[in-house]
């Protein structure tokens, strides 16, 4: 079954780091972008950035300079860098892929909580 997985979500303190993976099963092909998304308690779920295949990654002004998405084409996995973590990026951190013919998946999520 095609799916996303997230993965490396957890408990970090102010000014920590956390490396966060989605990985694209097999069956999915063709991809056009994947991204990742987060959402708060009471936020809309707000874009971070996004990568295509040829590896250029475009980010919002929100983490610009502190997160970081690269991918290991070689396995459909992505990777989100987040440096200088604050609390207020506690919040679900999600993936996303589209194809080129439009279809797209979401995963199912991974926790990152931001607290001393």
């Amino acid at each position: 079954q095609a799916q996303l997985e997230e993965s490396g979500g957890g408990l970090v303190q102010p000014g920590g780091t956390l490396r966060l993976s989605c990985a694209a099963s097999s069956e999915i092909f063709n991809i056009y972008a994947m991204a990742w998304y987060r959402q708060a308690p009471g936020r809309q779920r707000e874009l971070l950035g996004s990568i295509r295949p040829s590896g250029i990654t475009n980010y919002e002004d929100s983490v610009k300079g502190r997160f970081t998405i690269s991918s290991d084409d070689g396995k459909n996995t992505i990777y989100l860098q987040m440096n200088s973590l604050e609390p207020d990026d506690t919040a679900v951190y999600l993936c996303y892929l589209i194809t080129t013919d439009g279809t797209y998946y979401w995963g199912q999520g991974t926790q990152v909580t931001v607290s001393s």
